[in-house]
C-alpha cells in the first residue's frame, strides 16, 4: 500500500479513497473487532495508516474473495499480524479489481438489452444449440407476433 500523506482521517476521506460509502465503514466497526478507529474530541472518528489496511483487507475479503462477514473474521483471525501483510492490497490493485468488477457489471447489463432485442441474435460465445431448442427453429422471424413485418 502507497504511504498516505496524512496521520488522521475522517470517516468521509476514508470512504472516498476506499470507495465505500460511511455507514459501511461504521457497520464494519460492529463487525470486526480488529478494526476500531479513534475518536477525537467531538466524537468523530479519527481512522488511521492501519486502519485503512484494515478496511482494504476487509474489502478484498468480502468482496473480491466473496467470504461471508463471518468468514471473512475468521480468515483475519487466523493469520498473524504479518500474514495479514501478504493478504494486503495496494491501493492500485483494489481500485483495479474495483474497476474490472464495475465493467463486468456493466457487461452484463450489455448482454441483458442484447438478449431483449427482437430477433435472434448471435453473440461470441453464445450457445446456439439452447437457442434453437428455444423455439425459435433458427428463423429471424420466427419469434415475432403474426401481426409484425
Amino acid at each position: 500500500m502507497a504511504k498516505l500523506s496524512k496521520i488522521y482521517y475522517s470517516i468521509s476521506e476514508v470512504a472516498e479513497l476506499t470507495g465505500l460509502e460511511p455507514h459501511v465503514l461504521r457497520y464494519w466497526e460492529t463487525e470486526f473487532s480488529t478494526l476500531r478507529p479513534l475518536k477525537n474530541r467531538g466524537g468523530n472518528r479519527a481512522y488511521r495508516e492501519k486502519d485503512i489496511k484494515q478496511i482494504f483487507l476487509i474489502k478484498k475479503l468480502l468482496y473480491h474473495d466473496r467470504f461471508t462477514i463471518e468468514g471473512a473474521r475468521r480468515q483475519i483471525a487466523k493469520v498473524s499480524n504479518s500474514s495479514l501483510e501478504q493478504l494486503e492490497l495496494s491501493f492500485e490493485e483494489i481500485r483495479a479489481l474495483d474497476l474490472m468488477r464495475s465493467v463486468r457489471e456493466e457487461l452484463r447489463k450489455v448482454v441483458e438489452l442484447v438478449d431483449e432485442l427482437p430477433g435472434e441474435v448471435t453473440r461470441p460465445g453464445a450457445r446456439i444449440s439452447q437457442r434453437k431448442s428455444a423455439g425459435s427453429g433458427g428463423s429471424r422471424t420466427a419469434g415475432r407476433s403474426k401481426g409484425g413485418h
